[in-house]
């Protein structure tokens, strides 16, 4: 059996790794050892981020409603509850959208509630 030397393996991982820190500053971008653990925090920043991202649009989504519902006189949260009791059943992304780009609808909908 002939012996299997790994070299072109090896260097074949280092280059993909190295590919991957393109970019990055220091030592991350050059030495494999670093590029290493600077991969595994970058994907669980990305990881830990892509779920924070769903909190934070909710949050804007809440800012924008609120910032529409109180000059019709509700609050975020009773207006939330009365489209609860009148059985509108809108989230709070489409909700967001029509404040933001369509005012009079807003009004509409929150006169449609009020009657």
């Amino acid at each position: 059996m002939s012996r299997v030397k790994r070299g072109t393996t090896s260097l074949k991982k280092r280059r993909n790794i190295l590919r991957q820190v393109k970019g990055y500053r220091f030592g991350r971008s050059k030495k494999v050892r670093v590029a290493k653990e600077a991969i595994f925090h970058a994907g669980a920043h990305a990881f830990r981020h892509r779920r924070a991202k769903k909190r934070d649009y909710r949050n804007i989504w809440a800012l924008r409603i609120n910032a529409a519902a109180r000059p019709n006189g509700f609050t975020y949260s009773t207006l939330i509850g009365a489209l609860k009791k009148s059985n509108i059943s809108l989230d709070r992304k489409s909700l967001a959208a029509i404040a933001k780009d369509y005012p009079e609808t807003f009004v509409r909908l929150v006169k449609n509630i009020k009657a």
